[in-house]
């Protein structure tokens, strides 16, 4: 079995599905976690906001955005964006699942979704809204070697994590932190199977019942 199917296997075990719709009504978005295999490893494709952006500018992040009202569900806010941004085009993506969702810090309920690209796509960011767009290998993700973790940050439930990453392309550093990087580690952890170096705040294995608690202090808190 090659890699890209092995992780679809493993990744669609995950899909929440309709598992939340219960949620009290709350104003949405969506990240597009683009995976793809370069030399047999799984890697995923990450942006730096521009500078000129009112909100987060220079910050990394995966595609995405606030959900418009021609939006049918989470996947296609996701893809619209991941276009928008990168030019992606939607029919180029395999969407594997959508992932727990998390509510951010301007109370935005954000959900990960997760899909292939081929290894061949090129980007073309909109200078607009990108600086900057460059792979990472999903292990780094899982290693303690370039991981910082503040404990009790803006009242999060378990670790804020922050990663410092090297673009080996362009000799460029990243830091890769917040909800992003509680992305990049949730998916790495379940894709990979691998058991990270570091404190991660939820059980691998089984981590609906974190991400539920996690949501449910956050929505008693709005």
């Amino acid at each position: 079995m090659n890699a890209q199917k092995k992780t679809v296997d493993i990744l669609k075990q995950y899909d929440v599905g309709t598992k939340f719709s219960y949620l009290p009504v709350l104003p949405k978005a969506s990240v597009l976690i683009p995976l793809f295999v370069r030399s047999g490893e799984l890697h995923t494709l990450m942006t730096r906001r521009s500078t000129r952006l009112k909100t987060s500018p220079g910050e990394v992040c995966f595609p995405g955005g606030k959900r418009d009202p021609g939006d049918r569900d989470d996947v296609d806010t996701a893809l619209r964006e991941a276009e928008e941004e990168i030019g992606l085009p939607a029919d180029e993506v395999q969407v594997v699942c959508t992932l727990f969702p998390i509510i951010n810090k301007s109370g935005l309920l954000v959900t990960p979704v997760v899909g292939f690209i081929d290894e061949s796509f090129r980007p073309s960011p909109n200078p607009a809204e990108v600086s900057a767009v460059f792979a990472v290998p999903l292990d780094f993700f899982t290693s303690e070697k370039d991981h910082y973790a503040a404990h009790g940050a803006g009242g999060m439930m378990g670790p804020l994590h922050s990663f410092y990453f090297v673009d080996p392309d362009s000799g460029s550093r990243y830091q890769i932190w917040g909800l992003t990087a509680m992305f990049a580690i949730l998916v790495a952890a379940l894709a990979l199977r691998k058991k990270t170096e570091f404190d991660v705040g939820f059980d691998s294995e089984d981590p609906f019942s974190f991400f539920q608690q996690s949501l449910h202090r956050r929505i008693s808190k709005l």
